[in-house]
């Protein structure tokens, strides 16, 4: 008998790819962090010795989930300004209190609770955009956590760069850091065209066509900031940074509620892609993605959480439903986003957009071991018609009992193998005590 690491059997298989193949009594083989075979469970059984076999029962199995886009050390300002339109949000209470309180101990624990968090949610990639991605990513390393790291650049003095040139000489130094770590990469990450004037965009794009990486940016998230770029510039947003080269299949626009006919088509023409953050666009009152119309027109489409801080969690079982029926609701059309496709969105889409296809995404042979398990077996769960639908419309991240990442365990019958969940708590609970204190004395 060959011999193997792992074998992972489940009563469901959700490989992703071929798209909507749900696969049953079937079993994982892993070898050295990859996927050797997916096939019926007794016929991995009777070809392969395994050092350790895990029998999930009323599971089915997926492909880790990827947050596309989020800023992960925000769980520690959590709650903190509810209820408030995004400007109003952003520079009357994030900016200052990020101004005040952000620094690598504040980047160290607030991204360990969110690496957290999101395993726990099935969650084993994410695409960060924050200060100190430097720190975020020791993190990452020491949990055994995929990550993305943004070269974070803004037009806003910060603990971490005082100016633009600033900031991308310190990714430009991440990106060598990174450039051949197995579970880290880096990707361009400019805020906003609001936030980062043209000329250093132009040099953004300059950067990322030199390096071959992706450009990462907020781009029409809500419609003020379409009008105060046609009455400061004449232009939107999406026109300007077609002008600058950087509508290409590098980018990366993060929300896109506020898109024309011709901008959708562009996008699509270009090869472009879209993050969707469902939930903190409804949140901060932001508007609708356009999904349906993006599906379309070809465009990859790929979900993310956005921040705690806009969104109140991490949660992308969550966001997946969220995106579904909020697609259906937006477009009249009850198939405007099904099941498959919004599960395809937290998988292989994003993994498409950040350029890492080829080795994450789907439950494929020669892949890494990026895996899900989410018990069907609850009583709020049945009866199990679907476990594709079930998953989407019905199971939540509290289903999930198992992670590996590359083939090593990272949540195990639903506690996480590589952090002390009390110790990250009392940390968290630290900077609430600091940031309420300060609040109160002034």
């Amino acid at each position: 008998m060959e011999r193997v690491d792992t074998l992972i059997h489940a009563r469901w298989v959700i490989p992703v790819e071929p798209a909507d193949t749900i696969l049953e009594d079937h079993a994982v083989a892993i070898r050295n962090g990859s996927i050797v075979e997916l096939g019926p469970s007794a016929e991995l059984k009777a070809r392969y010795s395994a050092d350790e076999q895990r029998n999930l029962g009323d599971h089915v199995l997926i492909p880790g989930l990827i947050n596309a886009h989020t800023h992960t050390s925000m769980t520690l300002l959590r709650g903190m300004a509810d209820d408030l339109p995004l400007m109003t949000w952003l520079t009357q209470h994030i900016w200052p209190a990020e101004q005040r309180w952000v620094s690598e101990a504040f980047v160290r624990d607030g991204s360990t609770l969110a690496m957290g968090e999101m395993l726990r949610g099935g969650v084993t990639c994410f695409n960060d955009m924050y200060f100190f991605p430097e720190i975020t990513g020791q993190v990452a390393q020491e949990i055994g956590m995929r990550a993305v790291l943004g070269m974070i650049i803004i037009g806003v003095p910060s603990a971490y760069a005082d100016d633009l040139e600033t900031y991308l000489s310190k990714g430009l130094a991440l990106h060598d850091t990174y450039k051949n770590n197995p579970l880290i990469r880096t990707i361009f990450a400019p805020h906003s065209p609001y936030a980062v004037d043209e000329a250093f965009l132009e040099r953004v794009r300059t950067c990322a066509e030199e390096l071959d990486i992706p450009v990462h940016i907020h781009l029409h998230e809500t419609a003020d900031e379409v009008e105060q770029s046609l009455r400061e510039t004449g232009k939107r947003p999406f026109e300007r940074l077609d002008e600058l080269g950087l509508v290409s299949p590098r980018l990366l626009a993060v929300h896109a509620t506020q898109l024309e006919a011709s901008e959708i088509q562009r996008l699509a023409e270009a090869g472009a892609h879209v993050l969707h953050c469902p939930e903190a666009n409804l949140k901060l009152a932001s508007g609708f993605c356009p999904v349906a119309a993006l599906r379309e027109a070809g465009v990859n489409v790929a979900l993310g959480t956005d921040g705690v801080a806009s969104n109140n969690d991490l949660d992308l079982i969550g966001e997946m439903r969220t995106a579904a029926l909020l697609a259906k609701a937006v477009s009249g059309d009850a198939a405007a986003l099904p099941a498959g496709e919004a599960l395809a969105m937290a998988t292989i889409n994003a993994a498409r957009a950040l350029g890492i296809d080829e080795s994450v995404g789907s439950i494929v042979p020669g892949k890494y071991a990026d895996l899900t398990a989410v018990s069907l077996a609850e009583l709020d769960l049945h009866p199990v018609y679907n476990p594709l639908s079930q998953l989407v419309y019905a199971a939540t991240r509290h289903h999930v009992t198992d992670v590996w990442v590359a083939g090593e365990s990272r949540v195990q019958q639903g506690e996480l193998t590589t952090l002390d969940t009390a110790s990250v708590i009392e940390r968290a609970e630290q900077w609430r005590e600091r940031i309420v204190a300060a609040r109160d004395a002034s």
